[in-house]
């Protein structure tokens, strides 16, 4: 495995565990547009898509349907959030704070916005460890598009032997892939063990503490 000094992290299913925000979001959404309604499990295998390329893919819609559900989704996503709450998954907070202590530098791609990204990570307060963010609007191609990462990489002056990508989705794997970096898929999100497999993750992790104990970083051998 490449050695590296620095991460890429995807957020939802990796960092923190949005599925039941999403999901009931997504329902009220489907609801308030007159849409019909999907699977809990055919919702999720859109996760890790901007919100105007996901629903195209439950139901056909053009530009401007998708632009309305997503702007329905974003003012109802709210409520929900306030009513679920989102919280971290086990072991997140401790072991990037562990990386950051041993010189890692620690960054967001999400396809979220950017903004919001930003208010879970200070709301994790996680926003003193975790120095950069690449949202939906941060960038013009989407995972599995490796501009997310490569824009990262340029930002702190790397390349993608310094860099791993970690997601819990098949989208980020293929991003980490596509940009020439290390990929860890971690099994308790919004992926399958079997769709990690099959999009070529190098290393799969069940507990993402299991993160630090990887020969992935000059801090870390």
């Amino acid at each position: 495995m490449n050695s590296a000094n620095g991460s890429i992290l995807d957020f939802d299913g990796t960092i923190a565990d949005t599925r039941p925000v999403i999901l009931n979001t997504f329902h009220r959404t489907l609801d308030a547009m007159h849409l019909p309604q999907h699977t809990d499990d055919e919702i999720a295998a859109t996760i890790g898509l901007p919100l105007v390329e996901a629903f195209p893919v439950l139901e056909p819609m053009d530009e401007r349907m998708a632009a309305e559900c997503t702007a329905t989704y974003r003012s109802i996503f709210h409520d929900v959030n306030a009513q679920i709450g989102v919280p971290m998954f086990p072991h997140v907070d401790e072991t990037l704070r562990l990386l950051h202590s041993r010189g890692m530098i620690l960054t967001i791609a999400t396809s979220r916005s950017h903004q919001s990204a930003a208010d879970f990570l200070s709301s994790f307060a996680l926003d003193d460890i975790v120095t950069f963010i690449i949202g939906y609007e941060d960038v013009s191609h989407a995972k599995p598009h490796p501009e997310p990462v490569s824009k990262t990489l340029n930002h702190f002056g790397l390349i993608a032997d310094d860099a791993f990508v970690v997601g819990d989705t098949h989208f980020d794997i293929l991003m980490g892939r596509n940009a020439g970096c290390t990929t860890i898929g971690v099994t308790y999100g919004n992926g399958s063990r079997q769709s990690l497999v099959e999009a070529g993750a190098d290393v799969i992790v069940d507990d993402f503490a299991d993160i630090a104990s990887l020969p992935i970083s000059n801090y870390l051998k």
